[in-house]
Order: structure tokens, then C-alpha cells, then sequence
């Protein structure tokens, strides 16, 4: 039932896609390399990245170092798949130290050409080939002159992605696939590079309209994807512009959808500046929310402030943020994913995350690997989030490294907000499976100086516990036995917590960022008669 609950959700693209890659095994194509265009316009410079580079052949990936001595290092078994796939990205290339390091860079590409048979290791795999064919074709823009030898490669690598574009996934995978495949029919030149364009224009302006809903966020509904499909977009608006190629319809989708999104994004961003964490987040990976904003402005994109209500509802994507006497909440009303897609969910339904000014206080777990194991299921677990569990189980049924079998539903979601008060309520099915089918119904209410958070389970006590995970920066204090409590934050402002029972502190984890553990608490309330009631005031 683990695999029917999991694949009766897919598309017939996607099971086609997968049957075909399993029997079709193209050959990399290495006819002779077509033209360049000449482009007259002006290439607005890009987002920056992180460098990678710690000195020549060492480089530091996910808070992992590495080096690249051999051709073996860059299809390495003791590291793991999202650490290779960064390595193949060459995200270096438009780090704010490329100038200074341009020897490094020489070295490293030549290497890769070098060690790398086309069509052969983790580098030829779509995703890492689509973000690298991208981040060459920036840095030839940005006045980094690709030399002859690797814009062969580049063709080269253009044409085994054209005909491996990843219809299997979907989402935010396909985006990038096509982006790709614009970049290059607008580096090159002429009836091969004609085809590679016009395919993915098709591609690209169909799935805008497919996975960028009508409030602006993501359809796979995580905040740090949606910011790398952000930044998609913008950089696809930034060629197209510079260019002149392409058609007007999808210029102007692009400039109706990122402003929404950018809204979507800022609504799901913390006063600090960065992003919330529901389903795989982290920093570190994606742009933040400020620099996306100034690329928008740059490319001369009118936008407006975002709205800071008392209440704003994100609907259909499903989260919520209240902002009360200089507080702010961000919840989640959502479904794990588009039901087709859910790879990148986390069991993470009716959570919660709360900020006191610029300080995190109440914070969901992050996402610190990708890998198959006992971290990575403790990471998309229901226990690790801002949220009630029952019976220790995971209100959607997350499995492998991004596999989900059966979903919670969300239902009854319903929002108002006056001058004094703000409330927020949900309930979801994810519990249904359970002895007794428990229903999880959870209600936020804030007002200027206080958050309530009641939580009703439907099922005898001892078998539900809410839980509060607390940023490591914070530090709690409850009595033992006592419904009362405070949390310390690091400007000297004190949160008191008063509990439907005893509550006490249990050992947590926070991952900020890919390859990094912090050690923090949560505070845990167990269910009495039902029902659990959490109030913080400030």
C-alpha cells in the first residue's frame, strides 16, 4: 500500500517519461559546434553566489570540504548526490570573487571537460547539466570569455540535455531543463539552436501556468525552491530582454508572475530577512529574499510594497502570516505539494514558526541532507516541526529520501482579522489511519501582545503532543511539573509561556543550513481531555 498510495498520484507524463528513460539510451551527439550569435544589447549582472573555492583543487560545498585532484573526485561515492550535483553546478563562476580566482576557474573547467565523458557521472545528469550549461553562459555575458574548447562542450552538453528533459519530475526540475535550453538557442546560432528555443519557450511558458499559482507561490510549496524558481524567472526575463528573442506573450507573463511571487516570498520571510522553513528549506542554497527583489528592480520591474496586514492568507498556495505588536506568525494551512510532485514535502501540516521583532523564537527543524536514512526521515518528520503528533506518528506518510505515500488533507480553513484580534483555523485528516481516526483541528489567535495556539485531537490523552520547537538562540525555563514558563531571547526581551498542563523541555535540533546541526529544545504539551492550549505573550 506504501507504493499504490504513492504512485496512483502520478501523471501519465511521468510514468511514460520514467518507462522511456528505463529503454531509450540516447549517445551524446558531437557534431561540429553551431555559430554564436551576436547579441548588441546589455546583459544586466545576475545574482551572485557563494564561492566555493578554498584554494586551487579545494573546495567547500555544504559546509563539506573536497577537492578535485582526479578525475575520480568529481563522481566521489563518499559524498553524498546533493554535494556532487553543487560541485558540478560551477556556481563559481558568478561568485563575487571570480575575478581574483580566475586561474582557479580556468583549472576547474578545463578539469571538468578533461575528466567528464559526455554523457557519463553525476555531471551529465540533468539538473546539474542544467544549472551548469546556465551559469556558463552568465559568465561568458558578464565578459568571463568561454574559449573555443568549452563552447564545444557546451553544444555538447546542450544537446544530451534536449534529450533528456526530466518530464518524469516535473516541477521546478522542468523549469530549470528549459531555461537551459533557452540560454543556449539564444547562445548559439541557427537551425539546431532554433529548435533547442523554440521547444523550451513551449516548455517554460506552459509550465508558468502550471506551477506558479494564482497567489504567486510555488505549486511544490517550499520557500526555498520557490526562490531558486524566482530567480528562474528573472533570469529568463533578464535574456529575453537583453536578447530580443522570444515572444510577448511570455515577456509579459513574466513580468505579471514575478511580482507575485516576490510578494509570495516576502509574506514568507521572517523580519531577520530570510526565509521561513516549511518542507525542505534552508539557507545558504537559494538568493535571499532582498537580493531577488533588487534583480527585479534592475530589470526595471514596477513593484509594489508588500502589504503588511494583521492577517494575510496565501490561497490556494495555504500558509498565513499575522503580524501583531511588532510580532510575527507564519503558519501552514497547505497540502504537502502538488499531489503529483511531493518530493521536497515534509510532514510538517498545521506548523507553525514565530518571530519576536528581528528573533526567531518558535522555529520548524530545516533541512540539513538529502540522503536516504534515518536523518533525513527524522528531518521530514511530523515530531520535528512546530506541530501536534499523535501516537509518534507523521501526519503525511514521508518516506525514502522524496517519496510520500498517503497525504494529510487540510480542511475547514477559515480567517478572519479585526482592530484587536486575528484568528486563524484548520483542521486535517493526516491522522485518520490511527485507532479512533482522529481529527487534528489547531486555532491561532494573536492579538497586539499575545499568541494563543489551541489544538483539538479527538482521542484519549497520552497519545498527542504539541510541540514548540525554539530557535537555538532562545533559551526556556519551565518548572518541573509547572504550566508556566519563559523564553529568554538574546536582546533581553522575555516570552512567557503558559500551558493547558504541564509542559516540559526536550532535547531538538535545528538545521540552519545543508551539512549543519544546531543543538536546541522544544517545548512539549501533552493533550489533556483532547485538547491543547499553548499561550505566549510578550
Amino acid at each position: 500500500m506504501l507504493y499504490v498510495n504513492t504512485v496512483r498520484h502520478l501523471r501519465p507524463i511521468q510514468i511514460y517519461a520514467r518507462l522511456r528513460k528505463m529503454i531509450y539510451r540516447p549517445r551524446p551527439a558531437e557534431r561540429p559546434t553551431p555559430p554564436r550569435r551576436y547579441i548588441p544589447g546589455e546583459w544586466i549582472t545576475a545574482i551572485r553566489k557563494q564561492p566555493i573555492f578554498r584554494e586551487s583543487g579545494r573546495v567547500r560545498i555544504l559546509n563539506e570540504d573536497g577537492e578535485i585532484c582526479c578525475a575520480e573526485n568529481w563522481n566521489d561515492t563518499k559524498k553524498t548526490k546533493l554535494w556532487l550535483y553543487n560541485l558540478h553546478y560551477h556556481d563559481d563562476l558568478l561568485s563575487n570573487s571570480v575575478c581574483c580566482k580566475k586561474s582557479w576557474n580556468v583549472d576547474f573547467i578545463d578539469r571538468w571537460v578533461q575528466d567528464n565523458t559526455p554523457g557519463t557521472g553525476v555531471g551529465w545528469e540533468p539538473y546539474p547539466l542544467s544549472r551548469r550549461i546556465v551559469n556558463w553562459i552568465k559568465s561568458d555575458f558578464d565578459g568571463y570569455e568561454l574559449r573555443s574548447d568549452w563552447i564545444e562542450s557546451l553544444a555538447t552538453q546542450l544537446r544530451w540535455l534536449d534529450c533528456q528533459v526530466e518530464w518524469h519530475l516535473l516541477g521546478n526540475h522542468l523549469l530549470s531543463n528549459a531555461k537551459a535550453l533557452i540560454f543556449g538557442g539564444i547562445f548559439f546560432r541557427g537551425s539546431e539552436a532554433a529548435s533547442w528555443i523554440t521547444k523550451a519557450l513551449a516548455i517554460f511558458e506552459q509550465q508558468l501556468d502550471e506551477q506558479i499559482l494564482s497567489d504567486g507561490g510555488h505549486v511544490e510549496r517550499s520557500p526555498m525552491y520557490h526562490s531558486i524558481v524566482l530567480e528562474d524567472l528573472l533570469d529568463v526575463l533578464n535574456l529575453l530582454q537583453f536578447s530580443g528573442i522570444g515572444n510577448t506573450s511570455l515577456h509579459d507573463k513574466l513580468e505579471r508572475k514575478v511580482p507575485l511571487m516576490l510578494h509570495w516570498l516576502e509574506t514568507m520571510t521572517h523580519p531577520d530577512g530570510r526565509i521561513s522553513f516549511f518542507n525542505d528549506a534552508a539557507f545558504g542554497i537559494a538568493a535571499d529574499t532582498s537580493s531577488l527583489r533588487s534583480y527585479a528592480e534592475k530589470l526595471g520591474l514596477a513593484l509594489s510594497k508588500t502589504d503588511r496586514k494583521n492577517l494575510k492568507l496565501l490561497s490556494p498556495s495555504g500558509y498565513f502570516r499575522m503580524e501583531r505588536g511588532g510580532c510575527t506568525l507564519i503558519g501552514d494551512v497547505a497540502p504537502v505539494g502538488p499531489d503529483y510532485l511531493p518530493g521536497h514535502a515534509h510532514a510538517d501540516t498545521l506548523s507553525c514558526e514565530f518571530s519576536v521583532g528581528h528573533e526567531r523564537v518558535i522555529v520548524n527543524g530545516g533541512t540539513s541532507e538529502y540522503e536516504t536514512g534515518a536523518q533525513r526521515h527524522m528531518e521530514r518528520s511530523t515530531a520535528t516541526h512546530s506541530t501536534v503528533s499523535i501516537d509518534g506518528a507523521n501526519s503525511s506518510a514521508v518516506w525514502k529520501s522524496f517519496r510520500v505515500a498517503r497525504r494529510a488533507n487540510v480542511n475547514d480553513i477559515r480567517a478572519e482579522s479585526g482592530s484587536d484580534l486575528s484568528i486563524v483555523s484548520a483542521n486535517h485528516d493526516g491522522y485518520r489511519r490511527l485507532p479512533g481516526k482522529p481529527i487534528h483541528s489547531r486555532r491561532w489567535e494573536m492579538s497586539g501582545s499575545k499568541l494563543l495556539v489551541a489544538d483539538h485531537v479527538g482521542c484519549e490523552d497520552g497519545r498527542a503532543i504539541a510541540r514548540f520547537h525554539l530557535s537555538p538562540d532562545v533559551s526556556a525555563t519551565i518548572d518541573p511539573g509547572r504550566q508556566s514558563g519563559s523564553i529568554s531571547l538574546a536582546s533581553g526581551r522575555v516570552v512567557k509561556l503558559r500551558a493547558s498542563c504541564p509542559a516540559q523541555l526536550e532535547p531538538s535540533q535545528y538545521h540552519p543550513e545543508f551539512g549543519l546541526t544546531r543543538i536546541t529544545e522544544a517545548i512539549a504539551i501533552p493533550a489533556n481531555d483532547g485538547c491543547i492550549e499553548a499561550s505566549f505573550s510578550w
